[in-house]
């Protein structure tokens, strides 16, 4: 019996998320103020009090969820036999398991942020859900598109996102339709997330991954790039490198999970998207979401 930590991307940020835990617990609080001084504003003004379109700009969205992911865990003390994370959750996972530092990992969030805003703006582009295809058939369309388009996100059976540039996703959707897809619903995204065109992110990233202390975690991490369990720092940090071009293979890090005794998750920060994605892996296991205390 193993329980792993699981923690949500970009996309389950929400008005007041995390204010309770700064409202009610002291080491909460210090570590939001750490936060603000870190970063450079008081994201914790947007994040208690903002709207949601304060909250859907990248340079807050990230490290907004980090932040309740990761102050979440600390409040409840977690001690994990496994933990992965969706995307930017993968920094979260990594914080929580103790392979970098609150800080040092807050301040790659930041940096990544900025690098993917950045991209997003030189070389714009999008993403579309694909519903009820098989992955198989929606890789074999996106290769016969012309122009840039990839799978990005293995999310659950059945769906998967797709990432690249505007017109090819596009073409790929009406594709993916003609196929057979239920729905081919564009996302409301800043960009191309994980797919060629966010390559300039990567390599700006890959320096400041490079130089930041990592340490062995203290349980194993599933990471995105192949979904399977790591504890070699140096290795951690190149597949955290790979990440930002390369698809979230969330799927198969679930079945890799469940096939490696992990019987429970807890999803900790905020929404409860990844608590619904495991549940269409495997409606038998048992999940739970964790956003306030």
């Amino acid at each position: 019996m193993k329980h792993a930590y699981i923690f949500p991307g970009q996309g389950a940020q929400f008005p007041g998320m995390g204010k309770d835990l700064y409202e009610t617990v002291p080491a909460a609080r210090e570590m939001f103020e750490q936060a603000n001084e870190i970063l450079g504003f008081r994201i914790t003004d947007i994040m208690f009090g903002g709207d949601a379109e304060q909250l859907r700009q990248t340079a807050v969205t990230q490290p907004a969820v980090f932040l309740h992911s990761v102050i979440m865990a600390k409040a409840l003390d977690i001690a994990p036999d496994a933990v992965a994370g969706h995307s930017l959750g993968e920094f979260s996972a990594l914080a929580a398991a103790g392979a970098l530092s609150f800080e040092d990992a807050l301040r790659l969030v930041s940096k990544r942020a900025a690098a993917m805003q950045q991209a997003c703006e030189a070389n714009p582009g999008g993403m579309a859900a694909i519903l009820g295809l098989d992955d198989a058939v929606v890789e074999d369309v996106c290769s016969q598109i012309d122009g840039v388009v990839v799978p990005a996100n293995y999310n659950c059976p059945g769906q998967l996102v797709i990432s690249g540039a505007v017109e090819a996703v596009n073409a790929a959707c009406e594709a993916l339709k003609a196929a057979g897809a239920r729905r081919a619903l564009p996302l409301p995204v800043g960009g191309a997330f994980h797919s060629p065109l966010m390559e300039s992110a990567r390599t700006e990233l890959a320096a400041a991954i490079a130089a930041a202390p990592f340490r062995a975690p203290v349980c194993p991490i599933y990471q995105n790039v192949d979904a399977k369990p790591y504890t070699d720092p140096d290795t951690i940090r190149q597949n955290l490198i790979a990440q930002l071009t390369a698809p979230v293979r969330w799927t198969q890090t679930v079945k890799n999970m469940l096939a490696d005794g992990v019987d429970t998750f807890t999803e900790l920060g905020p929404g409860t998207v990844l608590q619904g994605l495991v549940k269409k892996v495997d409606a038998s296991v048992a999940v739970e979401s964790k956003s306030a205390l």
